[in-house]
């Protein structure tokens, strides 16, 4: 009798190969770590066949607006640029390594921009670069409060 072996610590439904994400949120900012991040996670989505959605959250400056600056016409320059960059790049790498990738922006809170995001779009994985802001060793990165949140695993990119 020619018996099928059965590994019991697998739940039932359980597909080798299908189980990882499906939807990638990285955090991007135009600083190094962040092109680190998108990379990284750009890597994981292609091998993952998972959506990545490229997220910018343009900071709301109230201070750079009472001394009169283009905030908002910089920010969204900001904006443009990262999504320039992110189209070059794949375009570079077409036919190459193929993504299926969003871009994301709005104005606000990066950690709430990007909670935001991986909740509507019901993110797997949130990918982000560690902070380069002495302050934020003291305060706390982004990163550090994604991971507190604890409602998706997160990569933390040096």
């Amino acid at each position: 009798m020619n018996e099928e072996k059965r590994n019991d610590s697998l739940p039932a439904g359980f597909e080798r190969g299908t189980d990882g994400p499906k939807v990638i949120v990285v955090g991007v900012d135009g600083s190094d770590t962040s092109w680190r991040a998108a990379a990284y996670a750009a890597g994981l989505a292609r091998r993952q066949h998972a959506l990545l959605a490229l997220v910018y959250v343009q900071p709301v400056l109230i201070g750079g607006a009472a001394l009169g600056a283009p905030v908002v016409e910089m920010t969204e320059e900001v904006a443009e640029e990262l999504l320039a960059e992110i189209r070059e790049t794949t375009e570079r790498l077409r036919g190459v390594h193929e993504v299926r990738w969003e871009f994301h922006t709005f104005r606000g809170d990066p950690y709430s921009g990007l909670v935001r995001t991986a909740d509507e779009l019901k993110a797997d994985a949130v990918v982000v670069g560690a902070s380069e802001q002495a302050g934020h060793r003291i305060v706390g990165s982004v990163a550090v409060r994604l991971v507190k949140a604890g409602r998706w695993p997160v990569t933390v990119v040096p």
